[in-house]
């Protein structure tokens, strides 16, 4: 009986620590354009410094179309999809879709992972928007 109560302890300590890999999708809204006060970004200046950021980290970055670039970032079997809206004065990113995330619609949940993937395409971002 001790031995089942261990196991059943167990089992239960698993699924609680399996279960908080899921956190609240995390989206970068209206971000500024910051460059220095001498110089005006133009939309193209920032086109190249998202796509630059991006494949710096390893995202393939393609155009959709004026002010929207579509963000893939594919490692091992997990694939994460953003779009990254933006003109002369700022930016956004947004989740768009995901392959083995575990992402869940009716709770915006997904793998912890996504949202570290984001905070860093972000800052890879304002690095690049930092030398225009």
């Amino acid at each position: 009986m001790r031995k089942f109560k261990m196991l059943l302890i167990a089992a239960l300590a698993t699924l609680a620590f399996v279960g908080c890999t899921a956190v609240p999708v995390q989206n970068i809204n209206n971000t500024a354009v910051a460059i220095n006060s001498t110089n005006k970004a133009t939309i193209q200046g920032v086109e190249r410094a998202i796509i630059q950021a991006g494949g710096s980290l390893g995202w393939v970055m393609k155009k959709v179309n004026s002010g929207k670039i579509q963000g893939v970032l594919t490692l091992r079997k997990h694939v994460a999809v953003v779009l990254i809206t933006y003109n002369a004065n700022e930016y956004s990113i947004t989740y768009q879709d995901s392959t083995a995330l575990d992402y869940n619609p009716a709770d915006n949940t997904i793998h912890k992972n996504y949202n570290g993937w984001i905070q860093n395409l972000n800052k890879a971002i304002q690095v690049q928007l930092s030398m225009l």
